[in-house]
């Protein structure tokens, strides 16, 4: 890694790459007195019901809904420069290097005490040791290929995002392997929080306020984004947009700002000086996650659909984080973050020289992929948008090939399973579904059954053992990955670890002794935990059926496969 990586400057070039994102976001909008009018009704609308004090107020919009139909072409076009101006100077992060090193010493010693505590107070002496964290946050992965593209071209992280503390441990991660921290969005309602603030202003982040949906200011982020990734800043953002609330894969992704990749290498192609830009996906696989209760109870409500910022989960309450240390401090949890194989912005496997391969295993020239039929080099947002949906596709493979599956995941499969046979039936003959308000009734009536479900330690050990063995058959062939203690452990004690990680958390149980027993306790939390493995098929897939498309289990148990032994169902 270079003694300076790029983004230690960053701050002498903000004032320039705010004028350059007002200058590209002013020229994206063809009819800036529409574009104004749109967000105008947007943002009074949106600030008449909320009562927000914005970068642009409540007081402003009205007024200039209000002149609009006056203004000449001349004054509209000034009038939307310094709208975007304003936005542009919200948006853009700072990078201070004395705080990064700071933060380099302190944030393991941090991460320890959230991952497990015990073990940093046994450790206390070497807490501030970035090795201190080894055995409880893991790095793995495509580490010395992205650590060769660093210096080729620049890198976009593309990590899958199940809590607010992801940018935290990615944070980690990146310093732990050696590589040179990133520019990355993040929500502005994380920085309302003062010390987590300072951190990420000085750290890179770029503020995304997510309420603003008009037009004008989706151009400001696309094109600080892509101004960013041209200067040769790496970048990190979560392409699902927001946390998963359902605890499973990102299946479908806003690409929004994964396409500034494309075109930022389009444009420094187009100059002759082409920048390669390739992009890492990565998995953030947590043994607990620590707003899951809240994440899913958002998911099952049906006005959590349309909530896209949760304001009161367990990272913005002090009482509910106190809580959560407390309880963990009898708990050695864990965390796996996992970097899959680098690839092209169209989607290609790339090689530790930032040589592109088709899926044929052919050397492809990203240049040729930039270039018309008229042999002319450039931006063309047509083109550059299908080459996107393609990355897409790629990434979202990625992301299913590189789950980590840990002893949380693997147990709540097995209880789930369970729990679906003795409220609706076995794998093989599901009950015809009805919906209720976009939510399939016998979801409902597997999640809030008053009857408490009982299953024997004996048997649901069993179960996840032949669970793990599936598991490891799926790994063998690359379409995921099993965590580091799991191939070998016998069921009951990948069962033990699930339970107590599940008892040193979360605020009711999750699974219940009772003698030999386990009561599945807590049918929210055990669904949240096992979606992480419907992707691969190990897991029963409501998922649809809750999006309204009336699947009931995974296509292995629709053929009459149960998900947990692949026998077919009797």
């Amino acid at each position: 890694m270079p003694s300076q990586p790029p983004i230690f400057t960053f701050n002498h070039s903000r004032d320039a790459i705010v004028e350059e994102v007002v200058r590209r976001a002013c020229e994206a909008v063809p009819d800036p007195r529409l574009a104004l009018s749109e967000a105008a009704f947007l943002e009074v609308k949106r600030q008449q019901s909320s009562g927000a004090d914005d970068v642009v107020t409540l007081g402003e919009w009205r007024a200039l809904a209000r002149s609009l139909g006056r203004l000449s072409d001349g004054d509209c076009v000034w009038r939307l420069r310094e709208v975007v101006t304003r936005y542009a100077r919200d948006v853009a992060g700072n990078f201070d290097p004395r705080v990064y090193r700071f933060a380099s010493r302190t944030i393991a010693p941090l991460i320890g005490m959230l991952m497990s505590p015990m073990q940093t107070v046994r450790h206390l002496g070497s807490a501030f040791d970035l090795r201190a964290l080894d055995g409880r946050v893991v790095v793995n992965g495509a580490i010395g290929a992205i650590r060769s593209l660093t210096e080729k071209g620049t890198v976009i992280y593309v990590p899958t995002h199940q809590s607010n503390l992801d940018s935290v441990v990615f944070g980690f991660a990146l310093e732990r392997m050696g590589l040179p921290p990133a520019t990355y969005g993040a929500g502005k309602n994380l920085f309302s929080n003062p010390a987590l603030s300072f951190f990420m202003h000085n750290l890179g982040a770029y503020r995304v306020d997510r309420r603003l949906k008009h037009g004008v200011y989706k151009e400001v982020l696309k094109a600080y984004s892509c101004v960013v990734v041209e200067r040769g800043y790496h970048s990190l953002f979560f392409p699902g947009g927001t946390r998963s609330r359902s605890g499973s894969l990102e299946r479908k992704l806003k690409l929004g700002l994964a396409g500034t990749g494309v075109e930022a290498m389009a444009r420094t192609a187009a100059r002759g000086q082409m920048k390669k830009v390739f992009f890492v996906p990565a998995t953030i696989n947590y043994l607990l996650t620590l707003e899951a209760e809240t994440l899913i109870g958002d998911f099952l409500e049906e006005e959590g659909k349309h909530r896209y910022i949760i304001e009161d989960d367990e990272s913005a309450r002090p009482g509910r984080i106190a809580a959560f240390m407390r309880k963990l401090l009898g708990l050695d949890a864990g965390c796996v973050v996992r970097f899959s194989q680098p690839l092209d912005c169209f989607g290609n496997r790339v090689d530790d020289d930032g040589m592109s391969y088709d899926a044929r295993g052919h050397v492809v020239s990203s240049l040729s992929y930039l270039t018309d039929g008229d042999g002319k080099v450039g931006h063309d947002p047509s083109r550059d948008a299908q080459y996107t949906r393609e990355l897409g596709e790629s990434i979202v493979g990625a992301y299913s090939r590189d789950t980590v599956a840990l002893a949380t995941h693997l147990v709540a499969a097995c209880a789930f399973e369970r729990l679906r046979e003795s409220v609706v039936g076995t794998a093989g003959r599901p009950q015809r579904t009805r919906t209720q308000g976009g939510v399939a009734a016998d979801i409902f009536a597997m999640l809030r059954t008053h009857d408490d479900v009982i299953v024997s330690r004996a048997a649901l050990a069993e179960s996840v053992e032949r669970l793990r063995d599936r598991a490891k058959d799926l790994e063998d062939r690359g379409r995921i990955v099993l965590g580091a203690r799991l191939a070998r452990a016998s069921g009951r004690e990948i069962l033990d670890e699930a339970l107590r990680a599940f008892s040193g958390y979360h605020t009711t149980p999750v699974l219940e002794p009772r003698g030999p027993d386990l009561v599945l306790a807590d049918t929210r939390l055990i669904f949240y935990y096992q979606n992480r493995l419907t992707s691969q098929g190990l897991a029963p897939d409501l998922l649809g059926q809750l999006h309204g498309g009336g699947a009931l289990a995974t296509s292995a148990s629709r053929r009459g496969v149960s998900p947990l032994t692949g026998r077919t169902a009797t």
